[in-house]
């Protein structure tokens, strides 16, 4: 099965910034406020550990993962750092959120597609009009990843947890297997880490899991 996923990863990986056709759809008055005050929420990115040991040696091991895409090592330091904290804050698994970007935008920054969506997790940018406010630079790291977790925790949410739909809302593919597959094997086979090697402390923020 690992053999297979990594033939699927390596096949996938000539495939520039994979955001499809995301659906803009109406937000209820309530999850518009809510995930407007997540976006708006201002803390410092950090690495949340409950042992700083831990969260040390998950770093090291992500930023060895990551250093043929991202070559410049303090430059991974911040990205992860980031993506660690964006992920918990959002009550997401840091590693999904690594196998999203891999897949979404080759952890470029500055990616486009075909449909618009922009930076690591390739938001579209009518969330920007939904949720956020014109100064907002979806091509900024830290601005995109808050806007990218937060919108999958809400198609998370809407799923009542289900993971797979939930990617292929994220991905504007929903009901078709191929996106929520690269997702989940790149999460799986790339970013794997063991349960137990590094526990993150839940962030508290300004609701990070929108009500319905």
């Amino acid at each position: 099965m690992k053999t297979h996923l990594s033939i699927v990863l390596a096949l996938f990986a000539a495939v520039p910034a994979l955001a499809g056709a995301q659906k803009e759809e109406a937000l209820s008055a309530s999850v518009a406020t809510t995930m407007q005050r997540s976006i708006n929420d201002s803390y410092s990115p950090r690495l949340v550990f409950s042992d700083p040991n831990e969260g040390k040696a998950w770093l090291a091991e992500m930023s060895q993962r990551l250093q043929k895409k991202v070559p410049d090592a303090y430059m991974r330091e911040k990205l992860l750092t980031a993506i660690h904290y964006e992920a918990t804050r959002a009550g997401l698994d840091p590693q999904l959120v690594l196998g999203l970007v891999q897949v979404e935008s080759g952890f470029r920054t500055y990616a486009i597609s075909e449909a618009s969506a922009r930076g690591l997790m390739q938001v579209m940018p009518f969330w920007v009009r939904q949720i956020g406010t014109p100064s907002h630079n979806l091509f900024d790291m830290y601005t995109n990843l808050r806007y990218g977790c937060t919108i999958l925790r809400h198609y998370l949410d809407i799923e009542q947890g289900d993971l797979y739909r939930a990617l292929g809302r994220y991905n504007g593919s929903l009901g078709q297997p191929e996106y929520p597959n690269m997702v989940l094997a790149a999460w799986k086979v790339q970013w794997n880490w063991r349960p137990g090697q590094a526990k993150a402390v839940p962030v508290t923020a300004a609701a990070t899991k929108p009500s319905m």
